[in-house]
């Protein structure tokens, strides 16, 4: 399928475990799941600027953890792919992903060519 050798598959694979456990510490020690966020930072009485900082601050940290959790998802959907003996296959058209592209995004679901003409519509 690819020219990854199984030490390089191995070393992918470690690689996304790590990061996956790096992302689920930052949610790490929240009272609440990933889904249910408290604030950052606590919308009290205060004056207006503040008020209005705190709202901004804790719309970043929404963006973030929307990041995150966006991150999280394509790192478990990559490592379901070595389970199922997919890993290394573009899921568009089928034809081997670089291990270049693999070496600098383990999680990439696309091939180059793909994902260009993916980010191309979008724009």
């Amino acid at each position: 399928m690819n020219d990854l050798t199984p030490d390089r598959l191995a070393a992918l694979k470690a690689l996304l475990e790590q990061r996956k456990d790096a992302l689920l510490g930052q949610f790490a020690g929240r009272p609440n799941s990933e889904f249910n966020r408290t604030p950052a930072v606590e919308e009290v009485e205060t004056s207006p600027a503040d008020s209005a900082s705190n709202r901004t601050l804790n719309q970043l940290e929404a963006e973030a953890d929307e990041h995150r959790l966006a991150q999280l998802a394509a790192i478990r959907h990559a490592l379901a792919k070595f389970d199922s003996g997919d890993y290394g296959a573009c899921e568009s058209c089928g034809e081997p992903i670089g291990v270049s592209r693999l070496d600098a995004r383990p999680e990439a679901a696309l091939c180059i060519q793909c994902q260009t003409r993916v980010e191309q519509a979008r724009r």
